[in-house]
């Protein structure tokens, strides 16, 4: 355990009762799990197939792999489980698919087919329609699941009508999800924690199954996936939680960093290990998110330090304007880059809101800049991507009538909305999917004899097509299909240049390759069976985020959400700001101690310098309006903090003891022309 320090070390060796490891911004925890997987393995003698981490990222657990790829030899990892939750849900669901009462080669549905579906239900419920809005429904649907309630316990806990019809809803799209042998993206988590928690038998099975675990940003873990770890870990505890309470940030997507003090509740025999030496920062860095952090009421205190070196004090650039905030960042990056030479990928801009990128792109541009902004479309989400994607999903299961709609008329076929409208009547009431309703005795009766020939040529055209799909590889029976029905003539009727086309039909050829990739289990080198190709597909399509190769010499831009786990030697925090950070609607008391937490992320991205950008006014729906500096910047001293674009010298003021008289006497100034 050579260059690992006390704490660390104690994290690693500590095996015999459950385990959390507070571990602070920059503390090395992934070395920590990444180390203590290798103890378990090496000098505990834990077989490795008996291992399990969990993390919330491809990233992340790719990471997490590779590093034990470099401590240990193949051998002694074959069989090791590093994986995201959802990931490790699908597993369990593809091992216990029939008790759970699955057919194989289900689907797994994504945001956006899991929306297509709440808005077909809608739209055959008119009172329902009336009263809720599609993306809300599906938000408060996933809240539940998330919640492991029930369609029926949702319906006994709703206090007014849109409630109840959004709970009768769930019903609806539960039942429909049933028929179609699908999963949405939080019954990964949902079905498994019901399997463990109803089934003694599965339950004891996988508890035998998983020796230990090891789960990383637990403060991040919702009620669901909380539960699944305690039921996967039993009463003994075999355990390893890695958290840091000051960088729960994602209470607005369901995570409860309560489940941190919840662990003592349920493990009483619970041991905690601080890690607070950083070792990515400066000590101001650190100093700035110690002053900060120390006024969330509802976290473990802890007191970053670092022996990197102690720093300088931060800049806080005071602006007129967002438009000279931007120029003021763009041209301070130049200034540097060119006086120190300092790589443009070593500077990052951080915000609150998407919408304040707008206007930094456009400085960035104006000075030739090379920039990347973080958070753009996912490759994944390209319609020529799930286009052929649903093809896919069709053959593997066809019963997926999320995937069926997409592609009946891609391209047309002639098979019209009235059609599909009819077919849809026709599986609601025999309760089944639509390509069984489609060749139904009921088709046969309401459809005259053009339509029935259209879709019987359809569904005849996709039973030889699956079939080819039994009998070659999955990529080059999909490119055989894609020429069939001329896919790449119908991206060429879609496009108004035959550049667009080609850049479409390129992407797709892109995506046909990295299918290839991952049809081979990386583990036994077999091909993957179609069914579990289409979910592997799905599950990594979800999670993935639009990632650069992080070599380019370019600014990053990004959100202080999309910033966590990120490190930059130079960091501007922009719109620092009441109403922006704090958001303005995020004014109480959890919400609050959020955006410090958010803020407290920002800070600790910084490994060098830290500069903080406000303005003294700001547009705001058609509207000037003078704006106040956060209050985030009064809970960090004075002395640390080097204001420039006053207009005014420092008063002695300005200079007292305290960072709350200093604010004042700087909102003083500020108000000044």
């Amino acid at each position: 355990m050579h260059g690992l320090n006390p704490q660390q070390q104690a994290a690693i060796r500590h095996i015999d009762t459950p385990l959390l490891v507070l571990a602070g911004a920059g503390s090395g925890k992934t070395r920590v799990i990444v180390e203590k997987i290798v103890h378990l393995i090496d000098t505990k003698g834990l077989p490795a197939r008996g291992i399990w981490a969990v993390t919330f990222t491809n990233k992340a657990a790719r990471e997490m792999a590779e590093r034990i790829g470099q401590r240990l030899p193949p051998e002694r990892r074959r069989g090791l489980n590093i994986s995201t939750f959802h990931t490790l849900g699908l597993n369990l669901i593809r091992r216990e698919t029939r008790t759970m009462g699955l057919r194989p080669g289900f689907t797994v549905l994504d945001a956006e087919d899991s929306l297509n579906l709440i808005k077909s239900l809608l739209q055959q419920n008119e009172a329902a329609a009336g009263l809720l809005e599609p993306k809300e429904a599906q938000a408060q649907i996933s809240k539940w699941k998330n919640d492991l309630l029930t369609a029926d316990q949702a319906l006994a806990s709703c206090d007014d009508p849109v409630e109840a019809a959004c709970a009768s809803l769930y019903a609806d799209y539960g039942r429909q999800l049933v028929a179609c042998n699908a999963l949405d993206f939080d019954d990964l988590i949902k079905r498994p924690v019901e399997l463990l928690r109803d089934d003694p038998e599965a339950r004891e099975r996988w508890q035998h199954r998983v020796r230990y675990l090891l789960v990383d940003e637990y403060q991040d873990t919702n009620a669901s996936q909380y539960e699944l770890v305690r039921l996967l870990v039993g009463p003994m505890g075999r355990f390893t939680a890695v958290g840091d309470d000051h960088q729960s940030i994602y209470a607005w997507r369901g995570a409860r960093p309560e489940n941190l003090t919840h662990l003592q509740r349920d493990f009483p025999r619970l041991e905690t290990i601080k890690l607070e030496q950083n070792y990515r920062s400066v000590n101001t860095v650190l100093t700035a998110a110690n002053q900060l952090i120390s006024n969330d009421p509802t976290t473990q205190p802890k007191n970053l330090w670092s022996a990197v070196g102690p720093g300088e004090g931060h800049r806080v650039l005071v602006c007129d304007t967002a438009e000279d905030e931007a120029e003021r960042i763009a041209t301070d990056i130049l200034h540097r880059h060119f006086k120190d030479d300092t790589p443009y990928r070593s500077f990052a801009i951080l915000f609150r809101g998407n919408h304040q990128a707008r206007l930094l792109e456009q400085q960035l541009r104006k000075l030739s800049i090379p920039y990347v902004l973080t958070g753009g479309q996912s490759f994944f989400e390209r319609a020529e991507v799930k286009d052929a994607m649903a093809y896919l999903r069709l053959m593997a299961n066809p019963s997926d009538d999320a995937a069926l709609l997409r592609i009946i008329n891609t391209p047309r076929r002639g098979i019209g909305p009235t059609t599909l409208e009819r077919l849809g009547q026709i599986s609601r009431e025999r309760h089944s999917h639509l390509a069984a309703a489609a060749q139904s005795i009921t088709a046969e009766q309401r459809l005259d004899a053009r339509v029935r020939h259209q879709l019987n040529q359809f569904f005849d055209w996709l039973e030889a097509s699956r079939a080819r799909m039994e009998t070659e590889p999955a990529a080059d029976a999909l490119r055989r299909l894609l020429e069939e029905i001329d896919y790449f003539g119908y991206l060429r009727e879609q496009e108004s240049s035959a550049k667009a086309a080609e850049r479409r039909w390129t992407n797709l050829q892109d995506w046909l390759e990295w299918t290839e990739r991952i049809a081979v289990d990386s583990e036994s080198g077999e091909t993957l069976s179609l069914a579990d190709l289409v979910q592997k597909m799905s599950l990594l399509g979800i999670l993935d985020q639009k990632t650069r190769d992080q070599d380019d010499n370019a600014v990053r831009l990004l959100t202080l959400h999309g910033a966590k786990g990120l490190e930059f030697p130079h960091v501007f925090l922009s719109g620092m700001e009441e109403d922006l950070l704090p958001h303005q609607d995020c004014q109480e008391d959890e919400r609050l101690a959020e955006e410090r937490r958010l803020c407290f992320v920002g800070i600790t991205r910084a490994q060098r310098s830290l500069t903080f950008t406000l303005t003294r006014r700001r547009r705001r729906y058609g509207q000037w309006r003078d704006v106040q500096p956060s209050r985030f910047l009064e809970e960090i001293e004075v002395d640390l903090l080097r204001w420039e674009g006053v207009g005014v010298k420092r008063s002695e003021a300005e200079t007292r003891a305290t960072a709350k008289e200093a604010m004042a006497s700087i909102r003083a100034m500020l108000g000044k022309d």
